[in-house]
Order: structure tokens, then C-alpha cells, then sequence
């Protein structure tokens, strides 16, 4: 946790609520609850911010009496992404380096869940002038050799929608390499991540072999601790294992030491995500844990 991450978090936890109901006096009940945590009062700054949200996810599933409350938002964000899936492979097919264009759009889908919450915005278009400033060539000369050599590759999935950007970059790898390829979900739905009943619904399981992370907690991340003996061992086997998202770097940060051959794939939406990688606000991040 820095101080940039309460702000953030209860951004995310007003914006969250408001997509659940649109009576206000639940919605001040609620948040009066959330600014008692203890990781957001500042009071605890050993957690990780996905750690952080684990009291948030309880306190909204235990107000609407179920454990997976943004299960319809999920369901709205991967039926966007399938609309542009199309689109996607054809930007991919169309290009000079798919396997470039495929990564590109990975990446950018980690923004999918912004950018679609928008109607007025053509992500296509968005898309399309994006692929024009691409990833810095060294990063991506690298990731590219790993995945050359890779015979097993485990890829961490994040939020809904993005997945179906996710697909798209594994189908290319299909295309290209042979690895066996594992697509990783959350164990427990957490905010608008990805579970098995989402990685199903986008046809995951015709590209990859879809598992859970095993965890019994809300956490929008991955701890190893907490996850399948499955995962564990997948984690210490895997050639290259790809990282989507901030809530996964957040986690696996936390446990570089039991991370090697890693990527991490996401944007860089905030200033400590910035300054960590060196790169500028909202640019796309592909790399390892920096020397």
C-alpha cells in the first residue's frame, strides 16, 4: 500500500457500489463501513492493495446477500469484449507482427474495463491509434525469445472483458508456438475479475486449459500462499508465466522471490506503477521485476 492507494480504493469501492444500487442511503451505509477498514484509515501499511479490498468484497456481499455481486457486470463486460473479438483478430491478422499486435492489444485490454464503462468512446478507433505507438522493442525481442523456447506457459488472468483480449494473444501463440498453456482464474469472484464461469463464457477453454487459482478469499490478485497446490507447482515448472494486471503485479510483488521467468503485461494507470517501471503515465508495461 502507498497513501496513493486509499484514494484509489475508494474510488473503485463508491463507483462499484453505485453499479449495485441506486438507493443512496445504502450506498453512505456502506461507504461509512469501507472507511473503517483498517488498511484505508492508514493503519496498515504491510497489506497489498488487493489484500486491502478482501473487507471491501465481504462487506458488499454480505449487504446484497451473495458472493459474487458483480457477477451481471461481468457477464455486460465480456459480452463488449466479444463484440470487438472480430475486430481484434482482424487488427491482429492485418498486422506485419501478429504476435507484436496481439501483445499490444493484450495490454491495452487491461484499460477495456475504462474504456467500455464509456458508450461514447470507439474502442475500435481507440485501438487502432493505439497500435500505432507500440511497446519498446527490447521488452518485447525478450518476452519474445522466452516464449520461443517455452514448453509450458501460465497466464494470470485479470478483469472480464480483458480476457477476451487475452484469448486473442493466446490463439496467436497457438498459432505461432506450441506451448501447453494454462489460463488462470480467480478461485473466488473478486470485483469484475475473472472466475471459471466468465473464462468459459468467452470460450477460454478452446484456447487454454482454464483452472482456478484455488483461493477461498476475494482477492483480486494472486497469493501463493493462499493458492492450489496445482498453481503452486505450475508457478515453480512454468518456462514463461505472464502476468495481466496491477492486482497481480501488487500481490506478486510482494513475492518476487518465488517468481522467476515472469511478465508482467498492464498499463500504467497510476503514479507507483509509473515510477516502479519507469515509464510514463497510462503507457503500456511488458518486462520483469525491474534490476
Amino acid at each position: 500500500m502507498t497513501p496513493d492507494c486509499i484514494p484509489c480504493i475508494l474510488r473503485m469501492a463508491i463507483s462499484s457500489i453505485r453499479k449495485l444500487t441506486d438507493d443512496e442511503d445504502l450506498v453512505k451505509e456502506l461507504i461509512i463501513k469501507i472507511l473503517k477498514i483498517p488498511a484505508l484509515c492508514g493503519l496498515n501499511w504491510g497489506l497489498s492493495s488487493p489484500e486491502a479490498i478482501v473487507p471491501f468484497m465481504n462487506i458488499i456481499m454480505e449487504a446484497f446477500n451473495t458472493d459474487d455481486p458483480f457477477r451481471t457486470l461481468k457477464e455486460e463486460e465480456n459480452a463488449k469484449g466479444l463484440e470487438l473479438y472480430p475486430a481484434l483478430k482482424q487488427l491482429v491478422k492485418q498486422s506485419e507482427e501478429p504476435l507484436l499486435a496481439a501483445v499490444n492489444l493484450a495490454i491495452l485490454g487491461n484499460g477495456v474495463d475504462v474504456m467500455v464503462s464509456d458508450r461514447s468512446i470507439d474502442v475500435q478507433k481507440v485501438l487502432e491509434r493505439e497500435l500505432k505507438n507500440p511497446i519498446l522493442e527490447n521488452p518485447f525481442r525478450v518476452f519474445r525469445e522466452t516464449l520461443s523456447k517455452a514448453r509450458l506457459l501460465l497466464y494470470l488472468g485479470d478483469n472480464c472483458g480483458e480476457i477476451v483480449f487475452d484469448k486473442v494473444l493466446i490463439e496467436t501463440i497457438n498459432d505461432l508456438y506450441d506451448p501447453q498453456i494454462f489460463f488462470v482464474v480467480r478461485g473466488s469472484p473478486a470485483l469484475n475479475d475473472a472466475t471459471m464461469h466468465e473464462a468459459l463464457g468467452v470460450g477460454m477453454d478452446r484456447a487454454a486449459r482454464v483452472i482456478s487459482n484455488g483461493t477461498q478469499q476475494p482477492v483480486p490478485g494472486t497469493i501463493l500462499s493462499q493458492c492450489s497446490s496445482e498453481l503452486r507447482d505450475l508457478f515453480k515448472n512454468s518456462d514463461l508465466i505472464v502476468s495481466k494486471g496491477g492486482g497481480n503485479f501488487d500481490t506478486l510483488e510482494e513475492q518476487k522471490d518465488n517468481c522467476k521467468n515472469i511478465t508482467f503485461m498492464l498499463l500504467a494507470k497510476c503514479r507507483p506503477f509509473s515510477e516502479y517501471f519507469k515509464v510514463r503515465m497510462h503507457q503500456p508495461i511488458l518486462g520483469n521485476f525491474p534490476e
